[in-house]
């Protein structure tokens, strides 16, 4: 793959969507294996069962995010792209903005954070 920092933004979009859609439907269904597969290394060390058990459990969001979504534009930073989402509940009403943060491990582009505001 091209260095990440490269693409065009629509580029980056266009890897970014089917890992945030990932999100999304793992999320909703509390699937934390699923949820971490693309996780980097680092990211993982810190994305533990039981702590995103504890999220899912305490927001009324995360776990009923609707699979509508936007990719409003990337922030490119360093070594690594932050993707910015308008993103929607089905148990909350309002708007939210997604943040996907991406970065390379390797050869792979993985996930370095993922947050919903």
């Amino acid at each position: 793959m091209a260095k990440l920092l490269e693409l065009s933004d629509q580029e980056i979009i266009d890897i970014a969507n089917p890992l945030w859609e990932d999100l999304i439907r793992t999320s909703n269904n509390k699937d934390y294996g699923g949820f971490t597969k693309n996780f980097s290394k680092k990211m993982l060390m810190g994305a533990d069962e039981v702590t995103l058990g504890k999220q899912w459990a305490n927001s009324p969001i995360l776990a009923k995010l609707a699979p509508e979504y936007s990719a409003l534009g990337c922030l490119k930073r360093d070594e690594y792209v932050t993707v910015l989402f308008k993103q929607v509940s089905e148990s909350v009403p309002g708007e939210y903005l997604g943040r996907l943060v991406l970065g390379m491990q390797d050869e792979d582009v993985k996930i370095y954070g993922c947050t919903i505001f």
